[in-house]
């Protein structure tokens, strides 16, 4: 069993946007950082159900298959389902359609008490308020001896992995300058130290680093 992150972050390391407008509530950077990922087959089937088999199969493809095997549980934060836009909604489920591509347990860490909502496909969504270590422990006890993954945001894998909690972290760089929003290495210096270091770069330009301790 490892603890898991997967990221996709900008050239200058922000891994969230800050150009969302009501008109277009993901903006218009949000496309351009995850382009590549959107891109693959994996994603078009596992995110959008498109099972034609369109999509890119070269390295963006790898990681993007990879992203989704061996995962045992999931902890996410509050803004990645999506609380910070649906705090008093009682009805919300997510962003993520009912058929949820997780497939496993999911903790999503939130300081208000909601039932659990168990969902198509194997997911089921936890709201607990609890510390990372916590968090994690809750976790790996229902995974099967998989993987544990930390999903997002940024702020909540930067808390992991401060708290030397993650055994691999993967970040896909997108060759984009997005100049604001949160950056996933504040606060981090050092944090290479006693990990294995190795990168790839895609046909996308996307460059894929991984940390293996």
């Amino acid at each position: 069993m490892a603890v898991r992150v997967d990221l996709i972050i900008s050239l200058d390391g922000f891994a969230t946007t800050t150009d969302q407008t009501p008109e277009a509530p993901m903006g218009t950077d949000w496309a351009r950082l995850v382009e590549a990922y959107v891109a693959t087959r994996t994603m078009q089937e596992r995110v959008f159900k498109d099972t034609s088999g369109k999509g890119t199969t070269g390295i963006d493809e790898k990681y993007a298959k990879a992203y989704f095997e061996n995962i045992g549980a999931e902890i996410m934060g509050a803004g990645m389902f999506g609380l910070h836009s649906f705090p008093d909604d009682p009805d919300w489920r997510g962003w993520w359609g009912e058929e949820p591509p997780f497939r496993c347990p999911v903790f999503v860490l939130t300081h208000k008490s909601r039932p659990s909502i168990e969902m198509a496909g194997g997911t089921t969504f936890h709201f607990v308020n609890t510390v990372p270590v916590e968090a994690l422990r809750q976790a790996t006890a229902v995974a099967g001896g998989k993987d544990v993954r930390i999903g997002g945001g940024a702020s909540v894998v930067r808390d992991f992995l401060k708290a030397g909690l993650v055994d691999r972290l993967h970040v896909a760089i997108t060759p984009i300058l997005l100049g604001r929003g949160i950056r996933l290495w504040d606060d981090l210096r050092g944090f290479e130290t006693g990990y294995t270091v190795s990168a790839e770069t895609a046909e996308s330009g996307v460059v894929h680093v991984t940390f293996r301790r």
